[in-house]
């Protein structure tokens, strides 16, 4: 039997960073992962150039059941906090839209970092837990070599998305195991699917992209929207995709900007034997502009359109409204949504309240970030705030 003063389930960004701030304190550390590698889904993040974080990441760049419970952990470890270590470790690096950081080289850089600071911690990969127990203020982790023994445990195993990198829920069940409520999980950032009638309209777009705003009640994104042959995909409907449920509808504004009833009017004076699928084709992907008008049974000569057909139109690219069936679920989902609620964990520190010793960390806990580098700085926030405490 082993004694350390922390085990950390999960060599990911948020285990690994947690790791690196107890080791900092001098804490005896062991990391365990039942994969065979540290940093996997940091490797594949990016385009594997890893979106280690965004500028501008504030409290409402997340999406929790208990929406200030963030705010703490987000202020006290700021995106120039992480920068500063990157820089630290000589790790080139840039910029891209809406504040959005990635590696000049590899994502590997990331996890070489992360694993050069938790150089003093113990870190086993391709370790299974099969059992855990706690024994008045010990937990005891039993695994296929050995039995360890700790005061304290962080859950760092993230949640179930992207399963081919092995995710699962297994901090879930931990928190189920010593009394802890779950959110239920549910996919985030993910394309979403339609019906067949749906898709047999649409079967025609597939690969058509465009700049789009995406609504779903007082919540809205904007940019790219890809036609797939599934559905949709493409940053705003990733985004959106947190916020929607299975029954709700969401509206697309094809033309952000762009009043197309105004438009086409303008059109229609200025040059009034122009078909409309033309016209529209001036603003739109050709194969989008002939399905809308298509759809809105609005073809032929624009002067031989009345104002409320033209109407109706424009309202197709304006406000298209569509209902989708589902997504394509946690097998490409970039995070969860859901997970440990955090009513039941300290803000300050990632303790659970009811059971001393034990934290929870990352994707683990009911916080997610939205499309852009949110969700890495809620990782690098929550485990330094556990680290310097654990």
């Amino acid at each position: 039997m082993h004694k350390f003063d922390l085990v950390v389930l999960g060599a990911g960004a948020a285990g690994l960073m947690c790791a690196a701030q107890a080791c900092a304190r001098g804490r005896r550390v062991l990391v365990l992962d039942h994969a065979a590698k540290a940093g996997e889904k940091i490797r594949i993040s990016g385009g594997g150039r890893a979106n280690f974080t965004n500028l501008h990441a504030t409290p409402d760049n997340f999406l929790s059941d208990n929406p200030r419970f963030c705010v703490s952990a987000l202020k006290r470890y700021m995106p120039a906090d992480f920068i500063a270590l990157v820089d630290q470790h000589g790790i080139a690096w840039h910029e891209r839209d809406n504040g959005q950081l990635f590696c000049d080289g590899s994502a590997r850089q990331i996890t070489d970092m992360l694993l050069d600071e938790a150089r003093d911690a113990t870190i086993r990969t391709s370790t299974q837990v099969t059992q855990i127990s706690r024994h008045e203020n010990e937990f005891r982790l039993a695994t296929e070599a050995e039995e360890v023994v700790t005061d304290a445990l962080v859950i760092a195993t993230g949640g179930p998305s992207i399963p081919k990198m092995g995710s699962s829920g297994f901090g879930y069940n931990v928190a189920r195991q010593f009394g802890l409520k779950v959110i239920e999980p549910r996919p985030g950032l993910v394309p979403l699917t339609f019906a067949p009638a749906t898709l047999s309209r649409l079967s025609e777009l597939s690969g058509v992209s465009i700049g789009a705003t995406v609504s779903l009640g007082k919540v809205h994104f904007s940019g790219g929207l890809l036609f797939t042959h599934r559905g949709l995909s493409g940053p705003a409907i990733l985004q959106i995709s947190s916020y929607w449920r299975v029954g709700d509808e969401i509206t697309i504004n094809l033309l952000p900007g762009i009043d197309v009833f105004d438009y086409l009017k303008a059109a229609r004076a200025d040059h009034p034997k122009k078909e409309v699928g033309t016209a529209l084709a001036q603003l739109l992907p050709n194969r989008l502009a002939q399905m809308v008008v298509e759809q809105a049974a609005c073809d032929g000569r624009l002067a031989e359109v009345a104002d409320k057909s033209l109407r109706h139109l424009a309202g197709l690219v304006n406000t298209w409204r569509l209902t989708p069936d589902g997504s394509e679920g946690m097998r490409t989902a970039e995070v969860t949504v859901g997970g440990v609620d955090t009513r039941g964990l300290s803000s300050k520190t990632m303790e659970a309240r009811s059971v001393p010793g034990l934290y929870f960390i990352g994707e683990v806990v009911d916080v997610t970030g939205h499309l852009g580098g949110f969700n890495f700085q809620w990782a690098w926030a929550s485990g330094h705030a556990c680290g310097q405490v654990a």
